[in-house]
């Protein structure tokens, strides 16, 4: 247990020194250039983007291209590597009419043969769809793994499960009985476990995958809201396609006086609370899993801006700056686990609420 306790102190350490090792060349970039924008380099590391940026090494960016998929306005579909539009963007020009458009967060624009510039129809696959495939990929493993440990063993006359399988089998009892069962009830729970779970396990894979600092981790899956939306309407409408009559007449005719059925206050308000409850969901995960990487972020950058004041400052902030991160990054990790607790728990007292038991008014 003590070396187990050891070797996890190593990896948290090795996690949060890691956010230093991307950034490492980039420190003597901008102390040449004499200034740093740390918010624009914070928003570039957090925004989801058309190639995985590895490492920058002297002048030259080490990255993968990924592959680029628009419907021009009259050119119908093209399909080409963002690589193309770098290069053409270097000498100036756009390629095929496509360029990446600085005034819209880097996204692709045309430009039509008027001078006039408009959104594609974009379907490209970015550096957050290729971390949710590796997600997916990962969860596949997983469950794989373990299923197979459950075909070659009895777990009602064998011991349970240690290791790996014993890790993931107590992970999936928790969230399974302490959250989805007791949440949304002994009669009911089973048909939405599936989906809670593989929500829970989705969220929690990509937020310890945002963590890792290299190669393949570093995207910021669930602090891009359009994730979080996706999310929150599964469960809005697991809980409206599912809900039963109760709970239609508890929003459409509530149990509460007349006076506030008939001017429709009640009725409105219940229907209004349809919609915020999936957005509270969405901010919620969202705002928590930005903010954590924007914060660490920033102290990384404080290195680099005390650099430039001054080498003993540098120095000085540069451990002070590490010790820090390497709590934020431990931190980071219960972060991670709470917020896909929190979005599964939520999600299933909504749906709880979504299968009252009928009771006569």
């Amino acid at each position: 247990m003590t070396q187990r306790i050891k070797y996890s102190i190593i990896l948290f350490v090795a996690l949060a020194l890691g956010w230093l090792v991307p950034q490492t060349s980039m420190a003597s970039q901008t102390e040449a250039k004499g200034e740093i924008n740390v918010s624009e380099f914070v928003l570039e590391h957090l925004a989801d983007s058309y190639e995985w940026h590895i490492t920058t090494w002297g002048d030259n960016h080490i990255s993968i291209p990924l592959p680029v998929i628009v419907k021009g306005e009259t050119s119908g579909w093209h399909v080409f590597s963002s690589e193309r539009i770098k290069e053409a963007a270097h000498e100036g020009k756009d390629y095929q009419g496509f360029f990446f458009s600085p005034e819209h967060h880097n996204k692709i624009y045309e430009r039509l043969p008027n001078g006039e510039t408009v959104r594609p129809w974009d379907l490209s696959i970015t550096k957050d769809v290729v971390e949710i495939w590796l997600v997916v990929l990962i969860l596949l493993a997983t469950f794989l793994t373990c299923a197979r440990w459950y075909k070659r063993h009895d777990s009602v006359k064998e011991e349970a499960p240690k290791g790996f399988v014993g890790a993931i089998e107590m992970l999936v009892m928790t969230i399974h009985d302490d959250v989805i069962k007791s949440s949304i009830g002994e009669k009911h729970y089973r048909r939405y476990a599936p989906y809670l779970l593989t929500v829970f396990f989705f969220i929690f894979t990509n937020n310890l995958l945002g963590l890792i600092p290299i190669f393949p981790g570093g995207a910021n899956v669930t602090g891009n809201i359009n994730i979080t939306l996706f999310l929150a309407v599964g469960t809005m409408l697991m809980v409206n396609l599912f809900g039963n009559k109760e709970y239609w007449k508890e929003i459409l005719w509530p149990n509460v006086p007349i006076w506030l059925k008939i001017p429709p206050v009640m009725p409105v308000i219940e229907i209004f609370g349809i919609f915020t409850k999936p957005f509270a969901l969405m901010i919620r995960l969202f705002a928590n899993m930005m903010g954590g990487h924007a914060i660490i972020l920033s102290f990384t950058f404080v290195i680099f801006i005390t650099w430039q004041i001054s080498s003993t400052m540098g120095t000085i902030f540069t451990v002070f700056s590490s010790l820090l991160m390497v709590f934020l990054n431990t931190l980071e990790v219960l972060v991670a686990f709470l917020q896909a607790y929190i979005f599964v728990l939520l999600s299933s007292v909504f749906i709880g609420l979504s299968l009252p038991e009928e009771h006569n008014s």
